[in-house]
């Protein structure tokens, strides 16, 4: 299992809107965090291994409605 966090940038007023649709109908999608900075929301997800990842970005978070631009962080190792 690969885990990615992608963070998001919506379109003014829509950040709440993409958080629930993509936690709702994204299977991959942990977690999803609202944030402040450059950004509006944090999503955390769980890919298979092997799976492609800029696809994955692509065709299932770019194309939620309301998301303006995504910029996709690969993890390593996670520490506890």
């Amino acid at each position: 299992m690969q885990t990615i966090f992608v963070m998001v940038k919506c379109e003014l007023g829509r950040a709440y809107d993409v958080a629930v649709e993509a936690v709702e109908s994204v299977e991959q999608v942990s977690e999803v965090h609202s944030v402040s900075g450059q950004y509006d929301l944090l999503m955390k997800c769980y890919l298979p291994d092997g799976q492609d990842i800029g696809h994955f970005v692509v065709s299932n978070l770019q194309t939620l409605d309301g998301v303006k631009d995504t910029f996709t962080l690969i993890t390593f190792k996670a520490f506890a």
